[in-house]
């Protein structure tokens, strides 16, 4: 079982900066994927950022070039770094585990608040 708590959000100016961050305990930390996913009342929840065990990186077309996902192993956390934030950019943030060997499994935070206004 994983426990995954996330942290950093809050309320930013368009073009701000915010990090977030995602301490994971239990499980093998290193066997598992870490995704970003952000969701909006009323919207489905959307990949934001994904890293993988080794490092490899993915981002959706909204954040590329803003947004940088990074993980440090030994503390067990993962980092979602977001600058030039915009209003669309508002929304509940969740991190999530998913582990990269059978069985498949598939953990979730509580998620983080970011609003993004004037």
């Amino acid at each position: 079982q994983v426990q995954l708590v996330e942290s950093g959000g809050g309320l930013v100016q368009p073009g701000g900066s915010l990090r977030l961050s995602c301490a994971a305990s239990g499980g093998i930390f290193s066997l598992y994927t870490m995704d970003w996913y952000r969701q909006v009342p009323g919207k489905q929840r959307e990949l934001v950022a994904a890293i993988t065990s080794s490092g490899s990186t993915n981002y959706a077309d909204s954040v590329k070039g803003r947004f940088t996902i990074s993980r440090d192993n030994a503390k067990k956390v993962v980092y979602l770094q977001m600058n030039s934030l915009k209003p669309e950019d508002t929304a509940v943030y969740y991190c999530n585990a998913e582990r990269e060997l059978l069985p498949r499994l598939m953990y979730w935070g509580r998620g983080t608040q970011v609003t993004v206004s004037s």
